[in-house]
């Protein structure tokens, strides 16, 4: 079964979006989106370091994700505003990607399948690392979700409960670099965020609880992932983008019903 390409793309997007569902809601919840994109473009120069030492691009990008991620929740705070760090560690990571991708001599790369996924080349091993790091940020998230939503609701309450902001704060960053880390094959480094925010905002309308919005993300994202594939194979678009737009169109259709119910009542 695992013979046909579109097989394994499709396995590839539902498990990314199972990883970035529940995640995506906390970085929709704690306004974390532009925090999302810092660290999906440092994915860049992990893929440069990662051929240059001609390691695996899954542990080039997760390194420097993570590191990106931990910068970022450092030096909040810290004379700069939370939009203004993450604004100049964000392009600057990317920029810097892209010179360092273009010094490589004597390796071919196909820069645009980093920027924009290559989701129909994923290979079984592929696979089982997108499912491996889906299956960690999952465990991770139902692990700690008590504590990762109050943390989120307020901190002096999740003191009072005996809970440390920071590290559900450390968790989430971990979390999020595995994600960018797994994502890149299916969306690329430009589009991660919006697999991160976009379901999770089209559920917002739609959830009666923090709980049911994680579920409600996680079948818009894997229903986005089979139609955009769908799409992407009947129009002859790229995979990646049209995943994408499925989300976005997904997103304005239920914002416009939840609107609708709203004024109704």
């Amino acid at each position: 079964m695992l013979d046909d390409f579109m097989t394994r793309a499709t396995l590839a997007g539902i498990g990314v979006a199972f990883a970035a569902a529940p995640l995506g809601c906390f970085v929709v919840w704690r306004r974390m989106a532009y925090f999302g994109d810092a660290t999906a473009h440092a994915a860049i120069l992990g893929v440069a370091l990662s051929l240059t030492f001609q390691m695996s691009v899954f542990t080039g990008a997760l390194a420097v994700a993570l590191l990106m991620a931990m910068t970022v929740t450092l030096l909040s705070g810290r004379g700069y505003a939370m939009d203004t760090l993450l604004g100049v560690m964000a392009h600057s990571a990317l920029a810097f990607g892209l010179v360092a991708v273009s010094l490589l001599s004597g390796i071919r790369i196909d820069l645009m399948a980093y920027l924009f996924g290559d989701i129909l080349a994923v290979s079984r091993s592929d696979l089982l690392v997108i499912w491996g790091g889906a299956a960690l940020v999952v465990a991770l998230i139902i692990w700690r979700w008590s504590q990762l939503l109050t943390a989120t609701l307020n901190e002096e309450l999740a003191y009072a409960s005996g809970y440390d902001p920071k590290r559900e704060q450390l968790i989430l960053t971990l979390s999020l670099a595995v994600t960018v880390a797994v994502a890149i094959k299916v969306v690329g480094v430009l589009l991660i965020a919006a697999l991160l925010i976009i379901p999770a905002a089209a559920a917002r309308s739609l959830a009666r609880s923090p709980e049911s919005m994680a579920l409600i993300a996680a079948a818009i994202g894997a229903f986005s992932a089979v139609a955009g594939l769908r799409a992407a194979y009947v129009f002859d678009t790229p995979a990646g983008p049209s995943i994408v737009c499925v989300a976005a169109i997904l997103f304005a259709c239920f914002s416009l019903v939840g609107w609708q119910t709203k004024h109704k009542l």
